[in-house]
C-alpha cells in the first residue's frame, strides 16, 4: 500500500510523491507511517525524514522543525526549513558543530545553553542526513 507524501518548506515544495513508508520525529517521539495510519496532527523536531519509494529505495531528509499532518492516504509536512541531503552544504555543517560544542564548552558566563544545543543538534542532523544518504550508495 501507499500514501502520498508532501514536504514543503516556507521557501519551496521539496518533494511530493508516493511512498510506502515514512519515519519522522515529533515531539512525542519517532513516528512511523503507513498507509491508513490514524489521523494526526503534531509538531516535528528537527532531524531526518526518510520514507521508503514505491521501488524500494530508502530517502532521507532533513527537517529543522515545523507540522506533521497525517491522513489515512496523505502525509504533510510543514517544515520550517527543509533540505535533501544533496543539498547541504556538509562544510558549514560541520563548522556549526564545531562552534556550538566551543560555545557548550565555553566557561562564559554570557553562553546561551539552550540555544547551543539546539544548533549543535540541528548540524548533527544534518551530518547525519549526509551520511546515511552517502552509505547506501
Amino acid at each position: 500500500m501507499q500514501f502520498k507524501l508532501d514536504v514543503v518548506s516556507a521557501e519551496k515544495e521539496i518533494f511530493s510523491g508516493y511512498v510506502r513508508t515514512m519515519h519522522i520525529t515529533g515531539v512525542e517521539g519517532q513516528l512511523g507511517i503507513r498507509h491508513g495510519h490514524t489521523p494526526l496532527l503534531t509538531m516535528i523536531k528537527p532531524g531526518r525524514i526518510a520514507y521508503t519509494t514505491l521501488e524500494g529505495k530508502e530517502e532521507f531528509l532533513y527537517v529543522s522543525g515545523g507540522i506533521l499532518e497525517i491522513q489515512p492516504t496523505r502525509v504533510t509536512v510543514l517544515a520550517d526549513t527543509a533540505i535533501r541531503a544533496e543539498d547541504i552544504d556538509t562544510a558549514k555543517a560541520e563548522a556549526a558543530v564545531k562552534a556550538a560544542k566551543e560555545r557548550i564548552e565555553s566557561k562564559a558566563g554570557d553562553v546561551d545553553y539552550v540555544s547551543a544545543i539546539i544548533e549543535l543538534s540541528k548540524a548533527m542532523a544534518q551530518l547525519k542526513v549526509v551520511e546515511l544518504t552517502r552509505n547506501r550508495r
